[in-house]
């Protein structure tokens, strides 16, 4: 292996590993549409790039887009990679890839911190929140050091000192979206969750000040359009974004509303009024909501007692009223699921008007209460915390309720949902509740030529490339036109996910139907098995 540099200057190659499979947030037959490659570029990446020293020089690769070539190897001293679970087979496929260049590595991220033995052959790991340790790494680089484990401190991290992300190492016209963040953690405690394990629950803000650098830095990119804020729970800290946000309405209104925001956040979002006006008058036009369940003891099983006692349906029907769009999480697979989940799961979809849910899997994630409740029963499976490198991970574990019901119920609500006739009478549906009298609703002169240009492309290849969607598509939007002509723009995007979508729950459709298919083969075999026993 290469001797590594003692001086201060160091060449950093950071590559971002491949998300694995198909998957919800994996839309990229969605992106091309619009003319771009993949939803959105590597933010913990270049959030660290940030914080290394200024004479070190750094290149970013993108595997998502872009290939890694052996120029950019032999450019480079040190290569750094990380992320999340998704990403766990391209990340070692990397490291290996960088040995066989004979250069170090150095991997990080969620992943890495939350299942450090997967990742035993990286020279060096990194572990935590960088600003926590990535002094002492850079430090031991200096003097030579040629392998290590750094860990930082968990939930000390001050994020106030986060320098600005390094959007200029982006290309930025490769994605459809960018990612920002204000906050860590989240002050629930749901089992199944390992942003508390990752981050905890005492939300730690940025200051006004930071939030306002880094939108200025990405304006001065030149991109225009959205933005992702990616904390795991906006509202976790209620009084530090109530502080933000009416900084950033008039850092948008000064700017001419460049950005659009879209983020997550608990179903409580619903019942504060006045961050649901900040938000609309912000820019924020999208939330994730995990819902989860619709059913009180299943909630209250797996400790999302957030969600409990109140009417989601209604709750979604105020935030669509403030003209920001729901897209919302649901998980099949719970202890406390005693009967079939269909009708209460894909009703609530329905009542609410959600187009965009996701459903999946319950997985035992690396490093969460539930993993080490189950760990406890003795009901995990082996290599649990290896990523299936499949579009549907879940059910890592001995379920209680039978695993054929469970596999069973979740192909039905994926045939139920994403059916595009389904699907469009929800888009309509929705549509017609926004309320999109403020910014929102409003032509961002800013970014009209990028806004025009991204639907034209997506009009002209759902003309020209999808002749089974092509009648529902325009329909679709004529009828939004006629009910409420200003969300015309949101049911685009809508409808612009379900060629992702559509595609993808057939295969996730198929995925499951070869699932129970395999369980059903060997329940006849040992059957079969068990009677010939007796015979004898």
């Amino acid at each position: 292996m290469t001797s590594l540099h003692t001086n201060d200057g160091c060449n950093v190659l950071m590559i971002a590993p491949r998300f694995g499979g198909m998957s919800f947030w994996n839309y990229r037959a969605t992106c091309e549409l619009a003319g771009a490659r993949y939803p959105q570029p590597p933010l913990g990446l270049i959030t660290v790039a940030g914080m290394l020293p200024r004479t070190w020089s750094v290149r970013l690769v993108d595997r998502n887009i872009e290939e890694v070539t052996p120029d950019d190897f032999a450019w480079a001293d040190l290569i750094m990679t990380g992320g999340m679970l998704p990403q766990q087979h391209d990340m070692l496929a990397i490291i290996d890839q960088t040995h066989g260049y004979n250069k170090p590595c150095a991997v990080g991220g969620a992943d890495a911190t939350s299942s450090p033995h997967i990742y035993a052959s990286a020279d060096f790991r990194v572990l935590g929140e960088a600003e926590g340790v990535i002094d002492e790494f850079v430090a031991a680089w200096r003097e030579g050091r040629q392998s290590g484990v750094f860990e930082g401190p968990k939930f000390q991290v001050d994020v106030t000192k986060t320098p600005p992300p390094r959007y200029d190492l982006l290309k930025h016209w490769h994605y459809a979206d960018m990612g920002m963040q204000f906050s860590r953690g989240c002050p629930f405690t749901c089992e199944f969750c390992d942003i508390i394990e990752l981050y905890g629950r005492r939300p730690r803000t940025k200051t006004v000040d930071q939030m306002l650098v880094e939108l200025q830095t990405l304006y001065d990119t030149g991109y225009r359009g959205f933005i992702e804020l990616v904390d795991d729970n906006l509202i976790g800290n209620k009084k530090a974004v109530k502080t933000f946000l009416p900084a950033l309405v008039k850092w948008q209104r000064t700017h001419g509303y460049p950005f659009e925001f879209s983020t997550q956040a608990t179903v409580n979002l619903a019942d504060d009024a006045e961050m649901l006006d900040l938000m609309k008058r912000a820019g924020f036009v999208g939330v994730f909501l995990g819902i989860e369940s619709p059913e009180e003891d299943v909630l209250i099983g797996m400790q999302k007692k957030q969600n409990t006692h109140r009417n989601i349906a209604e709750n979604i029907r105020r935030i669509y009223e403030a003209g920001i769009f729901v897209v919302a999480g649901f998980i099949v697979g719970f202890d406390d699921e005693s009967h079939s989940v269909v009708d209460p799961i894909t009703n609530l979809i329905e009542d609410a008007a959600i187009p965009f849910p996701t459903v999946g899997l319950l997985f035992a994630l690396p490093n969460t209460q539930l993993m080490r409740r189950l760990k406890a029963e003795g009901r995990l499976h082996p290599n649990h915390d290896i990523d299936p490198l499949s579009g549907t991970p879940g059910l890592n574990f001995e379920t209680k309720r039978n695993r054929l019901d469970i596999l069973s119920d979740h192909r039905e609500i994926l045939r139920r949902i994403y059916d595009p006739d389904a699907y469009c009478a929800r888009v309509i549906r929705a549509a017609t509740k926004l309320n999109l009298d403020g910014p929102s609703g409003r032509i961002s002169y800013t970014r009209l030529r990028s806004d025009l240009k991204k639907f034209a492309r997506i009009l002209w290849n759902v003309n020209r490339g999808y002749a089974d969607f092509r009648g529902r598509f325009w329909r679709t939007l004529l009828a939004v036109v006629r009910k409420n002509p200003r969300a015309i723009k949101p049911a685009l995007i809508m409808l612009a996910f379900y060629i992702h979508l559509g595609t993808f729950s057939k295969t996730l459709i198929k995925q499951t139907d070869d699932q129970i298919e395999a369980l059903r083969s060997a329940s006849s075999s040992a059957n079969r098995e068990t009677m010939a026993a007796t015979a004898r």
